[in-house]
């Protein structure tokens, strides 16, 4: 018997090299995997960095049906930043692709690798703003902080 799919939200973004290419290699990557299904992805928006003085991000949010463990989708989304050449060199540092799994249904998790909710995705307009996009509840549109409209959209496979 298969588990039933659970509606998981995924944070993307990226800010070095071709940051729209990588935003679509996250994209594709998870509907390629096997368990997972990409029911929808919002715009693409182009964002502050937090952190360090670093480029500007491209963000979306990737809305799934998976019957994967919060783990083994974390999994997932570090194997896709790897497959981007991501380094991690400093905490909230520039990145090629970076891939959060920020809802995962109802469940919590609070591990040293994983946290979900994410701890701070109510606090990132980076977030909201896509979320709100995919009609997320409790998440309506707004003025977003650093977050700037780019009419750009990826392609769901």
């Amino acid at each position: 018997m298969t588990a039933a799919p659970t509606r998981a939200y995924l944070g993307i973004g990226s800010n070095l090299g071709d940051r729209l290419g990588y935003l679509q290699l996250a994209v594709d990557g998870l509907a390629a995997t096997d368990g997972v299904t990409v029911v929808a992805v919002s715009a693409v928006y182009e964002t502050d960095p937090v952190g360090p003085e670093q480029p500007d991000y491209l963000n979306a949010v990737v809305a799934l049906d998976t019957t994967l463990t919060p783990q083994a989708l974390l999994a997932v989304g570090q194997a896709l930043e790897a497959e981007a050449e991501r380094v991690r060199q400093e905490r909230f540092g520039p990145r090629t692709l970076d891939v959060d799994v920020v809802l995962f249904g109802d469940q919590t998790v609070d591990e040293p690798d994983l946290q979900i909710p994410h701890p701070r995705w109510r606090e990132r307009d980076f977030v909201l703003a896509p979320l709100a996009d995919l009609g997320y509840p409790g998440v309506e549109p707004r003025d977003w902080t650093g977050v700037r409209s780019t009419g750009l959209t990826l392609r769901v496979p």
